[in-house]
């Protein structure tokens, strides 16, 4: 038994070391900018990589069939969204990625699905650098943090609908101009690009891991940063 387990170490070493070459692989490629097809297959199995669940999302179109390959002609978020497949489909097999990105959907936007492994709470762009600045100066600790054309997005641990309900419960007040993306819900991430705009990183995920805060620990600032502006009066959300 000594024999076999002392033969069996080096290949459990060299899997391990497998897996964090995959890993750190995965990081450095969802820094990458965007630009080509490639990019966003690229973006899509780094994230699978990192246990993300993903999915193409409907491209944003011109023309007479709509602002958006669903076909809605009122669709409210062009190329933002899941629609063939559903947001149920979303995965982290890499087989079924190449299969989405490299021949049914080339190109198309990247969502992530959330509530699983990661979860999200969003705030106004223009209240996105005060936030991450406020938190700068507290010592709080951030994870990755996306930005859109409207929203900054900070990744955090992924949290369920009652645990959040009791969190906002202890609060006197909750800004309306909060969004909470956890389960059943969806982000998109780089490369894609929506009918609003792209989608980039502002901090992206560390080469030395994936660390997400817990949303408990983001409230307090949330709530204080995106309820006023610089001068002090309430920002109007």
């Amino acid at each position: 038994m000594r024999r076999t387990r002392r033969r069996l170490e080096p290949l459990r070493r060299a899997g391990a070391s497998r897996v964090e070459a995959l890993r750190a692989g995965a990081l450095r490629a969802l820094g990458r900018r965007p630009g080509s097809r490639r990019r966003a297959l690229t973006a899509a199995l780094a994230a699978a990589a990192l246990g993300w669940p993903v999915l193409p999302g409907a491209t944003a179109a011109r023309g007479a069939g709509g602002p958006c390959s669903c076909g809605d002609l009122c669709c409210p978020v062009p190329g933002g969204h899941p629609h063939d497949p559903p947001l149920i489909a979303a995965t982290t097999d890499p087989r079924m990625v190449r299969w989405w990105w490299e021949r049914r959907c080339p190109g198309a936007p990247v969502l992530m699905a959330t509530g699983r492994t990661v979860c999200a709470v969003s705030v106004p762009a223009v209240a996105g650098a005060r936030l991450l600045a406020w938190f700068d100066g507290t010592g709080v600790p951030l994870g990755p943090v996306l930005a859109t054309p409207s929203r900054y997005l900070l990744l955090v641990a992924p949290y369920t609908l009652d645990e959040l309900g009791e969190l906002l419960a202890e609060r006197a007040w909750v800004p309306g101009a909060l969004r909470y993306h956890g389960p059943g819900g969806y982000l998109p991430l780089p490369p894609s690009r929506t009918g609003a705009g792209g989608v980039h990183w502002v901090r992206p995920p560390r080469e030395d891991g994936v660390w997400l805060p817990q949303v408990e620990a983001l409230l307090g600032g949330l709530i204080a940063v995106t309820t006023t502006a610089p001068d002090g009066s309430r920002l109007p959300f």
